[in-house]
């Protein structure tokens, strides 16, 4: 389908099933950790997910070639990401599969029906803001806590999912004991972490969390997951995760 593709963007293949991507050259583009945290879900054929602070789209694309999802939302709140994130739904024919929605991550309540979703996903703001951001620029509000915070995000998700619904996020290391402590404030008990490390030898750089809502209190350690070799080239299992056609359960 064609699309308009204004200044300052490009069209990226995802080297995935045909699928791309709409991005401003300028903006936040995506990084690993969206392409980790899609690999990372764990999705049932006919599954409901919503994905809160979606940006350009670009994990409702992806899991729409991985998954049997149903329906994927996605939610984001700037209206020139909303926009761009819609044409490239469009550019990849997945309107049947796939919606845009703007709305603030905390309002969700006035938007969407609550205990509606079988899996809500996030890689959201990592860093807390410092009052020093150009609250209009779209690389702050991509990174920085500016428009919403973690606890805003993980009790939205608590209101969207089932009982039993899973909710998966990336996060840095440092928000990790937020991470857990916000989980259980509002019923979404962590139930399996993973450490993301650039090499084998560095601290973990990235944390991918599994959450359950109003499970059991029990939480797994899953192996590392190691970004780089000693060749300082992408491991065996990161080339596996770029290549993984489906996260299907």
């Amino acid at each position: 389908m064609n699309v308009d593709i204004f200044e300052d963007e490009r069209i990226d293949d995802l080297q995935f099933k045909g699928l791309k991507i709409i991005q401003n050259i300028n903006g936040f583009c995506f990084g690993i950790d969206a392409v980790l945290l899609a690999d990372f879900c764990k999705i049932k054929k006919n599954a409901e997910v919503i994905d809160l602070g979606t940006g350009t789209g670009i994990i409702p694309i992806l899991l729409s070639g991985k998954s049997n999802a149903k329906r994927i939302t996605g939610v984001e709140i700037q209206d020139e990401v909303v926009d761009m994130a819609r044409r490239s739904v469009s550019l990849n024919d997945l309107e049947e599969k796939i919606e845009i929605v703007k709305c603030d991550i905390k309002c969700v309540q006035d938007s969407f029906e609550k205990n509606r979703y079988d899996v809500v996903v996030s890689n959201p703001p990592y860093m807390h803001s410092n009052g020093l951001i150009n609250e209009n620029d779209k690389k702050a509000i991509s990174r920085h806590e500016v428009l919403c915070n973690l606890e805003d995000v993980i009790r939205g998700a608590a209101y969207l999912l089932k009982p039993n619904g899973r909710f998966f996020m990336i996060n840095r290391p440092l928000r990790l004991v937020d991470m857990i402590c916000y989980g259980r404030q509002y019923n979404l008990e962590p139930k399996f972490i993973r450490f993301v490390h650039s090499k084998a030898n560095k601290a973990p750089k990235l944390v991918l969390m599994e959450y359950v809502k109003n499970a059991k209190p029990e939480s797994k350690i899953l192996e590392p997951l190691y970004v780089y070799g000693e060749d300082n080239k992408y491991t065996k299992e990161i080339l596996d995760i770029y290549s993984n056609v489906s996260v299907a359960e």
